[in-house]
């Protein structure tokens, strides 16, 4: 991560560094701003693991996914409640053990955020996922790998 990006602090820090980025055409920096926006919000949620912050900043990526497609600020109104009922980790697990796939992966790889899939959070953090989670999120990430590679 870039030393500008790294001093950035608070979320309008960010947000400016994104918008002068963008002006100058550096959009490695402006994509990093982002990635540490993500932090930040994950951080003051009160995550007390890595994988809980990844989880969180899984979510926060979803919302910037939802308010790219909205044109608002959009949050991820189904996901906030279930973190409230059953944790961040719960959660997680409950999405992405559903029958159907978790929403928002395409978008997320549109934006080049696709590692905040709470799939590739899962594979990353397998001690603190169910079997039954990692392999569904497995499979999952080669079909979607695969589909990208036809593209």
């Amino acid at each position: 991560m870039d030393d500008i990006v790294k001093r950035a602090d608070t979320i309008k820090k960010c947000e400016n560094l994104i918008s002068n980025a963008k002006a100058n055409g550096r959009e490695d920096v402006a994509k990093q701003a982002v990635e540490r926006i993500l932090q930040i919000r994950a951080e003051a949620h009160g995550a007390e693991t890595v994988a809980e912050v990844e989880a969180l900043q899984a979510v926060y990526a979803y919302e910037k996914v939802l308010s790219a497609k909205n044109g608002k600020s959009t949050k991820a109104s189904r996901t906030w409640p279930m973190i409230k009922r059953h944790g961040i980790v719960g959660a997680v697990e409950r999405a992405v053990n559903r029958p159907k796939e978790t929403k928002g992966y395409h978008a997320l790889v549109e934006m080049g955020l696709e590692q905040h899939a709470f799939e590739a959070v899962i594979l990353r953090h397998p001690d603190v996922f169910s079997e039954e989670a990692i392999e569904i999120s497995k499979q999952r990430l080669s079909e979607w790998n695969s589909t990208n590679c036809v593209d």
